[in-house]
C-alpha cells in the first residue's frame, strides 16, 4: 500500500503550491488529479498582486509579457473610475497575465520537480483502512494511505464533503463564464451591468488583457444562501452582455458583438467568502476554492490559492500533522477578516439589486470617484492588509470598521462566530487526528 506523509488532491494552484512546499522540505507527497494536463479552467487570467509576491518569494517563475497596474472599474451608467495599483509591503503594485493552461501546468511540473508524485485518477472517499491509516481510494480501489490530506480540489470539493467540513446551503456559490474575442483592451476593465434600469447584474463582467493579444471577457453571476439553480443566467445573458461591451467601446477590434460561439467559452463553479466552509479538522485541510477562499467582492481566487496552499503546507511542515489543524487556522486569520465581513456584503448586493445599482452609481460618480478610487481599490481587491500609509489606507481601513458595523448581526458573519470562533478555534471533523 503506498504511504506518504501527505496526500494533495488537486493539482491547480492552490494544490501544486502545498505539494511543492512540502516536497521542498523532505515530505513525501501524492499530487492526485482527476484530470491530465495540460487542462483548461474558467478564469480571468491574472494573478493578482499577492500571488505575483509569493511566486516571487517561492523562486517560481513563471514568463508573462503582460505586467498590468491600474484597473478601470464601468459603472451602471457607463461612467468610469480608474483603481489606481498602490505597492505594498508584502504584495507587488502589479498583477500578471498568464494563460491559466499554461500557469496550472508550470506551477505543477515546479512541485514534480521538486519531488512530488503525481497521481492520475479521481478520489472517491476519504477513509481508513484495516490498519488505521488515514488516506483516499481512488476510482479502482486504489488506497493511497498519508499522515494529512490536503483538499483543492475545488469548489466541488470531494474532500470537504467527505471530511464533513462543508455545509452547501450555507455557502456563498458563483458561477462565472468566460470566453476569448479577438479585439484590443488596454486596461483591465470590471463592468457593472444593469440588464434593466436599477436592476443590477447580481455579479459582474470584466474584459481583461491575455498574452500575445485579445481580450479574456467573462460574466460572473453571484448567487445567495446555498441556491445554484440560477446559474443559466450566465450563458442566457452573455450574448447581450458582448453587445453591451461593444456599446461601452471597451474594446478595439470587432465592429459589434461577436457572433457564434466564443473560443474558449468554458464555465465554473466558485465557492467564495469561506462561509459554509470550515477549513481544518483532525488531519484534513482545506485550500484555494475548497476552503471558499474566493474574495467575495469580486471572485478573484489565484493568488488565495496560493497563499493558503502555502499556508496549509508550513503548518504540516511546522506542527505535523495532528497540529497541522490548529496552526493553518491561526495563518488564516489575516485572510478570514476580508471573508467575514464581506460575504455578508456579498449575499445583500444579491438580494438586494436596487441598492446594488445605487452603490455603483455612488461609487463612479465624478466627486465620489476622485475622493474614493485608491481607497475602493485597496479595499475591494482584499489589499488592506499589508498595504502601505496613505490615505487610501486610512479610507479603506475606515471602510473595513463601517462595514464590521454594518454586518456584526447578519447571517454570515454569525456563521463565522459559531463555526470558528473569534481566535479561531478548531472545530471537529470525521477524519480522525
Amino acid at each position: 500500500m503506498p504511504t506518504y506523509d501527505a496526500i494533495v488532491v488537486g493539482a491547480g494552484p492552490a494544490g501544486s503550491v502545498a505539494a511543492l512546499t512540502l516536497a521542498r522540505s523532505g515530505a513525501r507527497v501524492a499530487l492526485v488529479d482527476r484530470r491530465r494536463f495540460p487542462r483548461d479552467k474558467a478564469c480571468g487570467d491574472l494573478i493578482g498582486p499577492r500571488g505575483v509576491r509569493l511566486l516571487s518569494d517561492l523562486g517560481i517563475g513563471i514568463s508573462s509579457d503582460r505586467a498590468l497596474g491600474d484597473m478601470i472599474v464601468i459603472g451602471p451608467t457607463g461612467r468610469r473610475a480608474l483603481l489606481p495599483a498602490l505597492p505594498g509591503v508584502d504584495y507587488s503594485d502589479h498583477a500578471i497575465v498568464v494563460e491559466r493552461q499554461r500557469f496550472d501546468r508550470e506551477l505543477r511540473d515546479a512541485a514534480v520537480s521538486a519531488g512530488a508524485e503525481p497521481i492520475h485518477g479521481r478520489v472517491t472517499s476519504l477513509c481508513a483502512d484495516p490498519s488505521g491509516a488515514t488516506g483516499v481510494s481512488l476510482a479502482g480501489r486504489t488506497f493511497l494511505a498519508g499522515a494529512v490530506i490536503i483538499g483543492a480540489d475545488g469548489a466541488n470539493s470531494q474532500v470537504a464533503a467527505q471530511a464533513g467540513l462543508v455545509n452547501a446551503s450555507c455557502a456563498l456559490w458563483g458561477f462565472a463564464l468566460r470566453g476569448y474575442v479577438e479585439a484590443e483592451v488596454g486596461l483591465p476593465h470590471i463592468v457593472l451591468w444593469e440588464p434593466r434600469p436599477w436592476r443590477l447584474f447580481p455579479g459582474y463582467g470584466w474584459a481583461f488583457p491575455t498574452e500575445g493579444g485579445g481580450v479574456n471577457v467573462g460574466l460572473g453571476l453571484a448567487f445567495g444562501w446555498g441556491d445554484r439553480m440560477t446559474s443559466r443566467q450566465a450563458r442566457e445573458r452573455f450574448r447581450d452582455f458582448l453587445a453591451h461591451l461593444t456599446g461601452l467601446g471597451v474594446w478595439r477590434g470587432p465592429g459589434g458583438a461577436p457572433g457564434g460561439d466564443l473560443p474558449g467559452c468554458l464555465g465554473g463553479w466558485l465557492k467564495m467568502g469561506m462561509v459554509g466552509t470550515v477549513p481544518a479538522a483532525g488531519r484534513v485541510l482545506l485550500v484555494g476554492d475548497a476552503a471558499g477562499m474566493v474574495n467575495p467582492l469580486q471572485g478573484e481566487g489565484i493568488a488565495q490559492a496560493m497563499a493558503t496552499g502555502h499556508a496549509a503546507a508550513a503548518a504540516v511542515v511546522a506542527a505535523g500533522p495532528a497540529g497541522a489543524a490548529a496552526r493553518y487556522l491561526r495563518l488564516l486569520r489575516p485572510h478570514a477578516r476580508h471573508h467575514r465581513l464581506n460575504a455578508a456584503v456579498h449575499a445583500g448586493m444579491v438580494a438586494r439589486p436596487r441598492a446594488a445599482s445605487l452603490a455603483g452609481r455612488v461609487l463612479t460618480a465624478p466627486v465620489v470617484r476622485g475622493a474614493m478610487s485608491g481607497a475602493w481599490g485597496l479595499y475591494w481587491n482584499d489589499l488592506v492588509h499589508g498595504a502601505l500609509p496613505s490615505r487610501h489606507r486610512t479610507i479603506s481601513a475606515l471602510m473595513s470598521r463601517s462595514v464590521a458595523v454594518a454586518v456584526a448581526r447578519n447571517r454570515a458573519t454569525a456563521w463565522f462566530a459559531e463555526q470558528l470562533g473569534e481566535a479561531g478555534g478548531v472545530p471537529n471533523g470525521r477524519i480522525g487526528s
